[in-house]
C-alpha cells in the first residue's frame, strides 16, 4: 500500500481541508468548452466500509475504517449540447498525495455501485478519487439516452461516454485537488475493468497526459465489433428457434475443460493454453447428463452443440467469413437469469426454461446496441433479424458508423509512451462477455507499431478467470500496486502473483506472465501449488 504523507504534513492538510469542505470555499474548476453549473460539497466523517476484491477490480479486499473526506460534486454542461454531466470527487483529509480515478461498467460511465466500491477502496489508502456519469445516469441499458428521436442517435451523449467526459474528468479532478489541498497530485492513476478498461485504453490513446498509470482490465474496446458480437449467440438461437437448457451447455463447457485442462502440463481445472484446445462440442451430442438444477436426466442435443460451436467461433457472415472473436471454451455460455450481481454472472447463450419451454435471455449489451445505435429504432429488436446476411450487414454498419467514435482500438500508443505513462491489463481466459482474443488482437497490432511495447504496457492473460472477477483461477489483486511500483519506483512487473483454491480445497499460488510469455513449470514433477515452481517462458 502506498505510504501516506508524513504526519506533520498530513495534520496541516487535515486541518485546512476540513475547514475548506464547503461549496463556498472550493474554487470553481476551469474547463475549456464547458460551463460549470454548480458545485456541492459536504464533509463525511468516520466513514467505514468493507471492500471486496470481487467488485474492486485490480485491488485486494480491504477494510476502510473511520476515514474523513470531502465529497464534492461538480455539475457542468458543454454549451449548445444540452448535456448535464456530474463529476464526483472524494478528497480524504489525510491524503497520500495521489489521485485515483475509477471506471464504469456496461453502458454506465461511472457514479454507480461499482464506482463507489472502488472509491471506498481508494480513500481507504489515502487517495483522492473521482468518477463521472458522462451525463448519462446509471441505467445499465442505453434506452434513456441513446436517441434524440426515432432514427437519430444522440451523438453528444455517445461522445461523452466514448471519450469527452474522460478528458474532462481528469482536468476537473486535478483542478479540484489543487484548489482543495493547495498542491497538485504527485501521481495520477486510473483503475477500471470492462467499460472501465475501455475507458483506460481510451485515455492512453486520446488523453495520454491525463494519468501516469492506467490499470485497464478486460477492456471493452474494439467496440464497433465486440459489442454487436455480444448478440451473436442469441441471434443464432432465435434463427434456429432452439434454446438449449443451461444444463446442456454447462455439460459441454465442462467436457471442453476436462479435455483441454492438461494441455499446459498441469491438471488443475483450468484451461491455461486455450489456443491449443480443439474440443469438438458435437462429440457430446446424445450424452445423458444429470441436471442438478432440475434433478432430472437429459440428453445433450445437437442444437446445444451447434450453439456452443457458434458462440466459441464468434460471428460469421453468410459465406462463413470472420466478423469477430468468440470466447474461449472455458467461459460460461450460460449464466444467472435472476438476481444478477455482477457481469461475471452472465453468458452469451443464456436461456430460461419453465414447464418444458425455453427462451433466450440476452445480456442486453449487443442487442441494445443494434437496436439503438444501428437500427436506431426502439421498436426494433434482435428478433427481427431473419438471416445471417442481415446480421452481417448490421455488424458492418456498426463498425462503419461508430468505430471512429467509440472503437478505442487505435494501436498507436506512442504519445502515451512519450508522456512516460505505464499501463497494466489483465484479461481472463474464461471471460464470457468480452472475448480475450480481442485484447490479444489489439496487443499484437500495437506491438507491430511499437516493438518496445513491454517497456510501458504489460498484458496478462489469467487462466480460469471470468469477466473481471469470478471463475476458478483466482483474481490478480496485486495489479494496481504493481502499477504504482512501476510508475513510482521503476519496478517492472515481470510477473503478477495470483492464488486460488482447487476443487479439492488446496491453495495454489501461481504467477501470471506478461503476454506472450506463459507460466511454465520449471521441471517435471515440480509442485504446481507453489509459485516458485513456475517460470515465465
Amino acid at each position: 500500500m502506498p505510504q501516506l504523507v508524513c504526519s506533520s504534513e498530513a495534520m496541516a492538510i487535515t486541518t485546512g481541508a476540513a475547514s475548506s469542505c464547503a461549496a463556498a470555499h472550493i474554487p470553481t474548476p476551469t474547463l475549456y468548452g464547458a460551463d460549470i453549473l454548480h458545485v456541492t460539497a459536504n464533509l463525511v466523517q468516520n466513514y467505514s466500509a468493507t471492500v471486496s476484491e470481487e467488485y474492486n477490480y485490480n485491488h485486494p479486499s480491504s477494510v476502510v475504517t473511520d476515514v474523513d473526506f470531502c465529497n464534492i460534486t461538480i455539475t457542468y454542461t458543454h454549451p449548445g449540447e444540452n448535456d448535464t454531466i456530474n463529476v464526483q470527487a472524494w478528497l480524504p483529509l489525510e491524503w497520500n498525495g495521489r489521485l485515483q480515478a475509477v471506471g464504469g461498467g456496461g453502458y454506465v460511465a461511472g457514479l454507480f455501485y461499482l464506482s463507489y466500491v472502488a472509491m471506498e477502496g481508494a480513500i481507504g489508502e489515502g487517495y483522492a478519487t473521482v468518477t463521472t456519469d458522462a451525463g448519462l445516469g446509471t441505467s445499465y441499458a442505453p434506452d434513456p439516452w441513446a436517441l434524440v428521436s426515432p432514427g437519430n442517435v444522440n451523438l453528444y451523449n455517445l461522445q461523452n461516454l466514448a471519450s469527452v467526459s474522460l478528458g474532462d474528468e481528469a482536468v476537473i479532478a486535478k483542478d479540484l485537488i489543487q484548489g482543495f489541498y493547495g498542491q497538485p497530485p504527485k501521481y495520477s492513476y486510473w483503475s477500471g475493468c470492462s467499460q472501465g478498461g475501455r475507458q483506460g485504453m481510451m485515455l492512453a490513446q486520446r488523453y495520454p497526459d491525463a494519468y501516469n498509470g492506467i490499470a485497464a482490465a478486460a477492456p471493452a474496446f474494439n467496440w464497433g465489433q465486440f459489442i454487436p458480437a455480444c448478440s451473436w449467440a442469441q441471434v443464432t438461437m432465435d434463427m434456429m428457434n432452439s434454446f438449449p437448457d443451461a444444463c446442456e451447455l454447462d455439460a459441454i463447457t465442462a467436457a471442453a475443460v476436462s479435455e483441454c485442462d492438461a494441455l499446459d502440463g498441469v491438471a488443475d481445472g483450468l484451461v491455461s493454453d486455450p489456443d491449443a484446445c480443439s474440443f469438438d462440442p458435437f462429440t457430446m451430442v446424445g450424452k445423458v447428463i444429470n441436471c442438478t438444477q432440475t434433478g432430472i436426466n437429459m440428453t445433450v442435443s445437437k442444437a446445444a452443440a451447434a450453439i456452443a460451436n457458434a458462440t466459441w467461433a464468434g460471428p460469421r457472415n453468410a459465406e462463413g467469413g470472420f466478423l469477430w472473436y468468440g470466447p474461449y471454451p472455458q467461459a460460461r455460455l450460460t449464466g444467472a437469469t435472476e438476481n444478477v450481481e455482477t457481469t461475471s454472472d452472465l453468458g452469451y447463450a443464456m436461456t430460461s426454461c419453465r414447464n418444458g419451454t425455453c427462451v433466450g435471455v440476452p445480456t442486453g449489451l449487443g442487442e441494445d446496441w443494434l437496436e439503438f445505435f444501428v437500427a436506431k429504432n426502439s421498436s426494433w429488436t434482435y428478433k427481427d433479424i431473419t438471416s445471417v446476411a442481415e446480421y452481417a450487414d448490421l455488424f458492418h454498419a456498426s463498425v462503419q458508423q461508430w468505430d471512429s467514435i467509440i472503437g478505442t482500438a487505435d494501436p498507436n500508443l506512442a504519445a502515451f509512451q512519450a508522456a512516460g505513462g505505464k499501463m497494466i491489463t489483465y484479461h481472463g481466459l474464461a471471460d464470457g462477455l468480452i472475448p480475450t482474443k480481442g485484447t490479444t488482437d489489439y496487443y499484437n497490432r500495437a506491438v507491430k507499431i511499437t516493438p518496445d511495447l513491454n517497456d510501458f504496457w504489460r498484458y496478462f492473460q489469467v487462466p480460469g478467470l471470468g469477466h473481471c472477477s469470478g471463475g476458478n483461477g483466482g483474481q490478480p489483486t496485486a495489479t494496481f500496486q504493481a502499477l504504482v511500483d512501476w510508475v513510482e519506483n521503476g519496478v517492472v512487473p515481470e510477473s503478477l502473483p495470483i492464488s486460488f483454491n482447487s476443487t479439492e480445497g488446496v491453495l495454489n499460488n501461481r504467477i501470471l506472465c506478461p503476454y506472450p510469455k506463459k507460466a511454465t513449470l520449471k521441471s517435471k514433477g515440480a509442485d504446481p501449488t507453489q509459485a516458485s515452481s513456475f517460470v515465465c517462458k
